[in-house]
């Protein structure tokens, strides 16, 4: 029999707060970290996007040894590590680290030589991480488009149930620059306004950034938390940046994080869902939740919130689905109106109470990837 896999502690850091009780706090407000921006170095002209502001102190002792993106994530791991008695330093824990782009940034300051080529590779950041947490074991990388916070949920939970370790530390995190907004202008997927997931005026993403922590453990004396019960990932093997136009693929992965959960689809009491606000994006992921039969199961997006934070938006969203369970609330979706998809499904619009058990959390990004993940009570 597998090892149960419990969610010990969290945290997020974003424009809306540098700890996961400060982000709930504003998300159950209905507040947004998404403004205009006038900023040349991005964009000649004014975007939509979910930044912190430039004087942000994300780590006091940075002594200009660590980068924004590795910044934010040695805060979010002290944040998430603060109230736990699981050490980085014991060899029965594993550091597992997500992003899309990590240092991408340093190419458009620093001069290209084979010192930058190093520096910019995620395994540099992750090294430099692990080193400041003295952490003796082979850290991960993970890093798979937009379900990278999911798939590295699930690397940490299958880990753990392998024997290898008792403890994973997973991290994520990715920080918007100008080479990353103008591949997505360049796509002509950038919303002329805060996205609208699901909506029917929907016209693309909003981008953001954050970083989040979710601690996860097998050992016993958790066993009264929030479980990570299950999760799987396929892929539509479509397009480099266009989903599938059926939703089959997604559905696939739902279906077998569900039977790896030991959950029913009938049991699912709410879904978060990816919901970038992208066309097609926002219709196969309604078409995968009308194939498994879950049309009326609450649904909702928080990129209306958060902007999507590429490599940290699945770690990110996977929290706030936690807090949610916990609470037995289901958060809106903000800016969402009238309903933009072909299939019928249960956009929730307001906050509301519910009676919650199991939780899914869903992902999908370039290249056709997709993952799913449970979540369930005690």
């Amino acid at each position: 029999m597998m090892s149960e896999v419990f969610v010990v502690s969290d945290n997020i850091i974003s424009p809306m707060g540098f700890t996961s009780a400060e982000n709930m706090l504003r998300l159950k407000q209905n507040r947004s970290g998404i403004a205009l921006h006038e900023n040349t170095h991005f964009s000649p002209s004014p975007f939509y996007a979910s930044l912190f502001e430039d004087n942000a102190v994300f780590l006091k002792d940075n002594n200009n040894v660590y980068t924004k993106f590795e910044q934010l994530l040695i805060a979010s791991i002290t944040d998430g590590l603060k109230n736990t008695d699981i050490d980085l330093r014991n060899n029965k824990t594993v550091l597992i680290i997500s992003s899309t782009k990590g240092n991408i940034s340093l190419i458009e300051t620093e001069a290209f030589n084979r010192e930058l080529q190093e520096r910019v590779s995620l395994h540099e950041s992750a090294k430099r991480v692990a080193a400041y947490f003295d952490h003796p074991n082979k850290h991960v990388i993970v890093s798979n488009a937009c379900i990278s916070g999911v798939l590295a949920l699930l690397t940490g939970m299958r880990l753990i149930q392998s024997g290898q370790y008792e403890n994973a530390i997973v991290a994520g995190c990715d920080v918007i620059t100008k080479f990353i907004l103008s591949g997505f202008q360049s796509f002509m997927a950038v919303s002329t306004q805060p996205c609208k997931p699901f909506d029917a005026e929907r016209d693309g993403v909003t981008l953001g950034e954050g970083a989040a922590t979710v601690i996860l453990s097998s050992n016993k004396k958790y066993a009264d938390k929030i479980r990570l019960a299950g999760g799987s990932v396929s892929n539509d093997a479509n397009h480099i940046s266009g989903p599938s136009r059926t939703g089959e693929e997604l559905a696939l992965a739902i279906n077998k994080a569900l039977k790896n959960a030991g959950v029913a689809a009938s049991e699912i009491d709410f879904i978060s869902a990816h919901g970038t606000a992208t066309v097609y994006n926002d219709e196969m992921e309604a078409k995968a939740i009308s194939l498994m039969n879950m049309e009326r199961v609450p649904v909702n997006s928080l990129k209306g919130n958060y902007g999507h934070t590429l490599g940290a938006a699945g770690l990110i969203e996977s929290i706030i689905t936690i807090h949610s369970l916990q609470e037995d609330i289901v958060l809106p979706t903000k800016n969402f109106n009238e309903s933009g998809v072909s299939k019928p499904i249960n956009i929730c619009s307001t906050l509301q109470s519910a009676e919650l058990k199991n939780v899914l959390k869903t992902a999908s990004g370039f290249g056709g990837c997709n993952g799913a993940v449970v979540f369930s009570k005690p």
